[in-house]
């Protein structure tokens, strides 16, 4: 009796089941997979933990060591600039974490089972990108209330909160797809992530979140000012301040997430492809 039960109800799933070629098809499937992620996160809770527990500690560091200094330079409270820019340190060095599994998951030949299971093509590609804007989400609440408690307010409102963290899931999106598009396209076992990390660390310690641009030497202060992570955190801290002009660099963040978006989406699904259909 269990076991008829059991194949009606599997052939009753499989005759509502959408067809794995439409749009209903490549939501649910999806959704599915995003699922499996976060089960995935869920198992390795040192490594979720990590990617919040170590940006907070960064943030309370720089707070503590050097915030009265940098509060003295710029006459503003130092959180408004560190808090901003250890939510995009956080969301890039999340990012890492999941490129490696990608890149893991690859290697193992999952991405090959998958390909050939009934589910839509691109679902999993969609879901990891999903799973990701959801912890750059959840790391970006974490992360301002940490800021919080270290001083940083909202001037004009509550409001503003979300203006801050559309910001951040913006630029953490559009950096993931890159990681992404990375972690599909290299071989087995590359060093990736140590040149990510190298690139990371260059843009957190040569942005306007540590100092004034205008504090850096003449000739850097153009790369500064205009390296991806700068406009964000100015865009960012003047939501939180409610009292500097953001429109345009708002318009340099919208740029830039667009850039990486349409430069690296076409190679992160033909690279996901090429690896999924791999033999030997």
């Amino acid at each position: 009796m269990s076991t008829t039960t059991t194949l009606r109800s599997i052939t009753a799933a499989e005759v509502n089941a959408p067809p794995e070629w439409t749009l209903r098809g490549w939501w649910e499937h999806s959704m599915v997979l995003a699922g499996r992620q976060f089960l995935i996160w869920a198992r390795e809770p040192f490594t979720t933990a990590q990617s919040i527990l170590m940006p907070a500690l960064s943030m309370v560091l720089i707070k503590v060591v050097m915030g009265d200094t940098i509060g003295r330079a710029t006459g503003v409270n130092s959180v408004y600039g560190s808090v901003p820019m250890i939510i995009l340190v956080g969301s890039m060095f999340g990012s890492m974490a999941t490129a490696l599994r990608l890149n893991q998951e690859s290697t193992a030949g999952l991405l090959s089972r998958l390909y050939v299971m009934p589910i839509h093509r691109g679902a999993d590609l969609t879901a990891r990108i999903v799973a990701e804007l959801v912890r750059i989400l959840v790391t970006t609440v974490v992360l301002l209330g940490v800021g919080y408690l270290l001083g940083f307010r909202f001037a004009e409102g509550v409001w503003t909160v979300f203006g801050l963290i559309g910001v951040a899931v913006l630029y953490g999106t559009s950096f993931s797809v890159f990681i992404i598009a990375l972690a599909v396209n290299s071989r087995p076992g590359a060093s990736m992530v140590h040149y990510v990390s190298l690139l990371s660390t260059v843009l957190m310690f040569f942005n306007s979140g540590f100092t004034p641009v205008d504090m850096y030497p003449e000739w850097l202060q153009p790369i500064v000012e205009y390296q991806p992570m700068s406009p964000a955190i100015d865009v960012m801290r003047g939501l939180a301040l409610g009292d500097r002009p953001i429109a345009h660099k708002l318009v340099i963040v919208f740029i830039w997430s667009a850039i990486m978006i349409v430069l690296f989406i076409y190679p992160a699904i033909r690279g996901y492809r090429k690896a999924a259909t791999a033999r030997g």
